[in-house]
């Protein structure tokens, strides 16, 4: 991945208006950068700033009324029915379905071989840590399991493009932070382009290989810059010089400092 590498996303001058009879409620007023293949961006900004908006955008669930969205290239084709995995900030889980079966569905919603589909389930919880949980219910796991199940369904028709509308948002302090450190694992071992929406300053640095701050809505960019901080992170890396500088950055763009 280096900088002249072909954009895998590429937004210019997004703008969104949401109308309700005669009024009007200004969404996103400017949306412009790119994501490179195989990275993990943050979109980072206060609660109602637009940044679920622009996510459901990327996903084709939301039109735009100016601006261009691009999203694939020659080498790096996009089919927006199969190519986008989404995970919600509340796993969404069916609960008559047996996890195994939640992880699959969209598989079969797809019309993919479901035997295939199957095996593919099942390496994927055990790629989040679910294995031996094949069989279990929606009830019988902890909400940092429920959304390992949500990953590993976001993952099951192998898509190039995974959205994340904070889907940490719900958990506890610590199980949160277990989670960062899973999807990184997971980002590593699969190999996908993520796009992750989050308020969580620390969470955005941690996570990405680069942060759009997003100021108070209407969603503007206020910043888009690289996190030069080595691969694999621990969680040792918050306590870095330079973990504080990128904090501080965003702090002051929102102006929290």
């Amino acid at each position: 991945m280096t900088a002249t590498a072909e954009p895998f996303i590429h937004l210019d001058g997004v703008r969104k208006t949401y109308r309700s009879g005669r009024k009007e409620h200004l969404a996103i007023s400017d949306a412009s950068f790119d994501v490179l293949p195989g990275e993990l961006v943050a979109l980072v900004g206060p609660s109602g700033c637009g940044k679920s908006t622009l996510l459901k955008i990327l996903a084709g669930l939301h039109g735009y009324d100016e601006g261009e969205v691009r999203i694939g290239s020659p080498s790096h084709p996009f089919d927006a029915s199969r190519d986008i995995g989404i995970v919600f900030q509340a796993p969404v889980l069916l609960k008559w379905r047996r996890i195994l079966d939640n992880v699959l569905l969209p598989a079969e919603l797809l019309g993919l071989p479901m035997a295939a589909s199957r095996e593919r389930a099942r390496d994927l919880m055990a790629m989040v840590g679910l294995a031996g949980y094949e069989d279990k219910y929606p009830y019988e796991l902890s909400g940092g399991m429920q959304q390992r199940a949500a990953i590993a369904r976001s993952l099951i028709h192998d898509p190039k493009l995974v959205l994340m509308d904070e889907p940490f948002g719900a958990l506890d302090a610590l199980t949160r932070e277990k989670m960062n450190l899973e999807l990184l694992r997971i980002w590593k071992e699969s190999g996908k382009t993520i796009v992750f929406v989050t308020h969580g300053i620390s969470e955005a640095v941690f996570l990405g290989t680069r942060v759009v701050v997003f100021t108070a809505g209407p969603a503007r960019m206020a910043d888009n810059f690289e996190i030069d901080l080595a691969y694999p992170r621990t969680l040792d890396v918050k306590t870095h010089e330079d973990f504080g500088v990128y904090t501080r950055r965003i702090y002051k763009l929102l102006g929290m400092e």
